[in-house]
């Protein structure tokens, strides 16, 4: 009994006042580490991160006309990328958590909530503990199988931070066979060009983010999987309360709304990871023995998604899957072909230059299409903080006006 009373105040114990317990969460995917392994990063492992990124950005400089974006260069155990990232990824499934606790809640007959009175708390409680478990066993996973701090094309570590993950990139190699140092550098190749992309391009970030918390929002809870889940609960073992599967609880809204914010979303991931892998294929090219093989295992990698991410796609709903990833690489080679790499990456100072969706039918015909904006673009200076000045309705008469009246003084 004393036991038990112990694990039911732990659970229902409940720091923060988010949906989600996420201390909870991190406890879980800590646990989940430690039973799996999570071996320390070693000096010698330290070191060669370093030198791997260093390099991948001196590589990078002729294939790109963004500068570099890496302030710092770091080597992650597993348990340190789930740190690292917990903000963004509390930013990104505390909504949808929210109304899973909110529907939770509504299970409760009208009648009865009077009588709940303060035990009503406690519905909300149990949900955020249930998700922060279920959640820490998602993040647990994936943090099994990301390799670099940026690896699944959201921007989940701190800005300029550049981190690999070394016991991951290892394992991988081995599935490859491929040499470590190999993998390792290609990687970083990756990782500094996500970096210069999300760093020198100020309107990027939230672009993404945003992406996803609106195709998030239309998300729907699907009362029924939740009222099943619920009757499995067994109030005399928290263990059953863990063992709860919330898969299937979240559904994507199917309403024309909805499915223009995925194709948003989709798009916009495309973009990025397809510029990555562009950049990086140019940059690699004739320097790494190996690189058609990872090139085309990434593209893959990337297109169908892990297991763990594809868990995670299944407790939250949200599938981060750039399903358009070669249409948008080949559409970022067709700029640089038509356009070379200044013109390329002048696309990157305004969302409203970027390709949109139906553009990736036709990539030769979007790169040759005149843009006066984009000769305006090609000298912009990306190292400078700040995006482009984007005039106010009515400013440019304005200064027309003022110009007037010097010319008239």
């Amino acid at each position: 009994m004393q036991q038990f009373m112990a694990q039911l105040q732990q659970l229902f114990s409940a720091p923060g006042s988010g949906p989600v317990n996420w201390d909870l969460a991190r406890q879980v995917a800590a646990s989940q580490l430690a039973a799996a392994g999570d071996p320390a990063v070693s000096p010698y492992e330290r070191n060669a991160v370093e030198e791997a990124l260093r390099l991948a950005d001196l590589w990078l400089e002729p294939a790109s006309a963004l500068p570099s974006g890496i302030q710092t260069s770091l080597a992650w155990n597993r348990n340190e990328w789930i740190y690292k990232t917990l903000d963004v990824w509390r930013k990104l499934c505390d909504p949808v958590a929210s109304r899973m606790v909110g529907a939770m809640g509504d299970l409760v007959p009208p009648e009865a909530r009077a009588q709940l009175g303060p035990m009503q708390s406690m519905v909300a409680t149990l949900g955020g503990a249930l998700f922060g478990g279920q959640l820490g066993q998602a993040l647990g996973s994936l943090a099994a199988e990301v390799l670099s701090a940026g690896d699944i094309g959201l921007p989940l570590g701190p800005a300029g931070t550049a981190a690999l993950i070394p016991a991951n990139i290892k394992a991988y190699g081995e599935g490859l066979e491929l040499p470590e140092d190999e993998v390792r550098l290609y990687v970083a190749l990756r990782e500094a060009a996500h970096q210069r992309l999300f760093q020198h391009v100020p309107w990027l970030r939230g672009h993404v983010l945003n992406a996803v918390e609106t195709y998030a929002a239309g998300i729907r809870v699907n009362r029924e999987a939740i009222e099943e889940a619920m009757g499995r609960v067994d109030p005399t073992d928290p263990e059953s309360m863990q063992a709860i599967a919330l898969e299937g609880i979240f559904t994507p809204e199917d309403s024309p709304a909805q499915k223009a914010s995925l194709a948003r979303l989709e798009t916009a991931l495309a973009l990025v990871e397809g510029w990555v892998c562009h950049v990086v294929d140019s940059a690699a090219g004739g320097r790494l023995p190996n690189v058609v093989r990872l090139a085309e295992a990434f593209r893959r990698r990337r297109a169908a998604g892990g297991p763990a991410e594809q868990t995670f796609a299944a407790l939250v709903g949200l599938e981060l899957r750039p399903r358009r990833l070669r249409e948008a690489a080949a559409l970022w080679a067709a700029l640089t072909e038509h356009r070379g790499i200044a013109g390329r990456d002048a696309l990157w100072g305004h969302p409203d230059l970027l390709p949109s969706e139906d553009d990736f039918a036709d990539p030769v015909a979007f790169a040759m299409a005149e843009f006066d904006v984009i000769g305006e673009l090609e000298n912009f200076d990306f190292t400078a903080p700040g995006g482009p000045h984007e005039e106010t309705p009515g400013e440019s008469e304005r200064r027309g006006d003022e110009g007037d009246d010097d010319k008239r003084s």
